[in-house]
């Protein structure tokens, strides 16, 4: 689950296991591990994915189905209208 939940948050972004291994500060093998899952991140990497991703531990274990959109620095006029938006789009 933690594997493919990797690689589709990476592939949905349109990034490379290079450019996601640029950003943790680790080796492209490392990503390339998980995503086949050779091997599992640490407790640290996986939060660092978790902020990469704007997604939660949970989410990325399975552990919870939803996503989060990290708002934080954002005015409050800003964060209604992303609700808004979003709401908008769960109509389509």
């Amino acid at each position: 689950m933690l594997n493919q939940r990797i690689r589709l948050l990476r592939q949905s972004r349109s990034m490379s296991q290079v450019e996601l291994a640029k950003r943790l500060n680790v080796t492209k093998q490392s990503i390339s591990n998980w995503e086949n899952d050779n091997i599992q991140p640490s407790i640290e990497m996986l939060i660092k994915l978790a902020h990469v991703f704007s997604v939660s531990t949970d989410y990325l274990l399975g552990l919870n189905p939803g996503q989060y959109l990290d708002v934080d620095g954002l005015s409050p006029v800003v964060v209604a209208h992303l609700q808004q938006l979003v709401e908008d789009l769960r109509k389509e």
